[in-house]
């Protein structure tokens, strides 16, 4: 017996070579993706440390770079009008939270916990705002309800340059991200609690408050706080339509373009990072105490009919849907009309916009070449950041401080970004100052500002594969770089054309973020909008801004496309 389980003489040899061989493999990766790890640290320090370190210390100091400490903040909050404009900046976050909020969850029960017709359809028309830069609404909102707007009398003498227009135009804008992530909660619901409920004899009432509404809590609470935190950041609309109503947004713009006063800018700057930082906070506390009620025991919850509720269901959502069907389709006409509102003929001359602007259509080949270079080059350096983040096995302090910079910019505006990158980049001692009015630090910013979400994209994608895969290369001697072109990268597919998508069309939208970057020849398309609104130029600003939800469309329409080719030739796994 003793013969028999003894190892063979000749195994121990081959045994300890493929250990040795085993140990060199996992150290020769550890190198490279440490590598990798070091590169990306110091990206993330110099695109995002660096330019908030630069515009902090701005706001400490004078017009002549003098230290003055707080007293650039003194005079912020000795100023009326500048402290009036933190108050309406809090008043139209929670104005439009509460809305957004209520018509997002009524929305999103509708699509998952009722059994009303044309689903599909709502969908589609409810998520159709997100891919309009935040300007169309509010030029929309002119035609509709402006001084010499076709429904003006709806208002009942109130005018639409105000609070508001804000309100109208931000709810729209908003609606889609609130509705996404709300409509992902609902999903999520066990039915055997339904089940359980409908034993007892539970009215529908009582069911929705001790049911639905806890099951669906931490994704409402997110989704307001994902809303507050873009309307209190948006540029666009305050601008387009905001009037004499002043917000953080638009005096920051106004301290930077019109009075050249860089340090009052900087302190504004401040002021709307805290609401912010506090919403990040706020959201962060949420994602921790949400817990996973849907698992391998649970039952999806199908809606049995019921023709009181799916009636008012259809009812609902078709009031929404039209009237984000009536904004785009009155941004649409405006762009045809000749000259509103004394010429209605239709034509494309306002889209002819060599004869309102001297850049002609340059902006809108500009956000293509922008918004391209981001999709590919964001991509690339996310899900590979992310990958070292996730599969790396060494380092992990470092690993631990690039998970945290790389969800620092979902808290930091994009006024306040573009700021720090002109306080940072626009410095002769910087050797990265040559970026200043180059295309290539719009792509930059536009990456850097929308890194989170792609990031959190990818982060989920490469859970989802189990460790065994690198274990198993490893063993075989083959390099990690080869296991994530022929394992990872196929296999994730799906999430890295989310990525590219949200990048492509985030870049052809944004407005805020690269409103101070830009030059002459690098003028993005969204950009050209706000410019030729103020020039009074509102038709063709019309036409730019359709045209840009048009390119985004065809893209998300690219996109559902690619995603069927990746099911068919890279997903066929999950088929059984």
């Amino acid at each position: 017996m003793t013969q028999l389980t003894r190892p063979l003489p000749t195994s121990k040899p081959g045994l300890l070579q493929s250990m040795t061989r085993l140990r060199h493999h996992l150290g020769r990766d550890n190198v490279t993706l440490t590598g990798l790890l070091v590169v990306f640290s110091a990206l993330m320090a110099a695109f995002i440390v660096a330019p908030l370190l630069a515009m902090l210390q701005k706001s400490v100091h004078n017009a002549e770079g003098d230290f003055v400490g707080l007293a650039n903040f003194a005079s912020y909050f000795a100023s009326p009008a500048l402290w009036q404009s933190l108050q309406n900046t809090v008043v139209i976050g929670v104005v439009v939270t509460v809305i957004v909020g209520l018509l997002a969850f009524g929305f999103a029960f509708a699509l998952t916990r009722s059994c009303m017709p044309f689903k599909g359809v709502f969908t589609v028309i409810g998520s159709a705002p997100i891919l309009a830069p935040s300007l169309l609404p509010a030029i929309s909102l002119i035609y509709l309800f402006g001084n010499q707007g076709i429904a003006k009398e709806m208002l009942f003498g109130h005018s639409i340059y105000g609070p508001i227009g804000i309100a109208i135009g931000l709810v729209l804008w908003t609606f889609p991200h609130a509705l996404m992530i709300i409509s992902t909660s609902l999903k999520t619901s066990d039915a055997r609690l339904y089940e359980a409920a409908k034993a007892l004899n539970t009215s529908s009432v009582r069911t929705f408050f001790l049911v639905t509404l806890p099951g669906a809590k931490y994704g409402l609470i997110s989704a307001l706080i994902v809303v507050f935190t873009l309307v209190v950041c948006d540029f666009g609309v305050p601008k387009v339509i905001g009037g004499q109503y002043n917000v953080l947004a638009t005096d920051i713009f106004k301290q930077v373009v019109g009075q050249q006063n860089f340090a009052m800018g900087a302190v504004t700057s401040v002021m709307l990072l805290l609401p912010a930082l506090l919403a990040f906070a706020g959201d962060r506390w949420v994602q921790k105490k949400q817990q996973n009620l849907f698992d391998a025991r649970s039952v999806a919850y199908q809606p049995e009919p019921n023709r009181i509720r799916d009636g008012i269901c259809l009812l609902f959502c078709s009031l929404i849907s039209l009237a984000i069907l009536s904004v785009i389709a009155m941004a649409v006409y405006g762009s045809l009309v000749t000259f509103w509102p004394w010429n209605t003929a239709l034509s494309l001359n306002n889209y002819n916009f060599a004869e309102f602007s001297t850049y002609g259509w340059a902006p809108y080949f500009n956000s293509l070449k922008l918004a391209g270079m981001v999709a590919l080059a964001g991509t690339l350096v996310i899900f590979t950041c992310a990958y070292c983040i996730e599969k790396g096995q060494s380092f992990a302090p470092l690993r631990h401080l690039l998970q945290m910079l790389a969800i620092l910019p979902m808290a930091v505006p994009g006024m306040v970004l573009g700021l720090g990158y002109i306080f940072f980049f626009n410095h002769s001692d910087n050797p990265l100052s040559w970026m200043y009015g180059t295309l290539t630090i719009l792509v930059v910013n536009t990456v850097t500002h929308y890194y989170t979400v792609g990031h959190m994209t990818a982060v989920t994608a490469l859970k989802q594969l189990p460790g065994e895969i690198e274990a198993i290369s490893a063993s075989l001697n083959i390099p990690q770089f080869k296991t994530f072109f022929k394992v990872t990268v196929p296999v994730c597919t799906p999430a890295i054309l989310e990525i590219a998508t949200y990048l492509f069309v985030n870049a052809m939208t944004t407005t805020s973020a690269i409103v101070f970057l830009y030059a002459s020849d690098t003028m993005p398309a969204s950009v050209s909008v706000l410019n030729m609104d103020d020039a009074g130029q509102t038709g063709p600003a019309a036409a730019m801004a359709v045209m840009i939800l048009l390119t985004a469309a065809a893209v998300k329409l690219m996109h559902l496309g690619a995603n069927r080719l990746s099911d068919q030739y890279t997903q066929a796994w999950r088929h059984r």
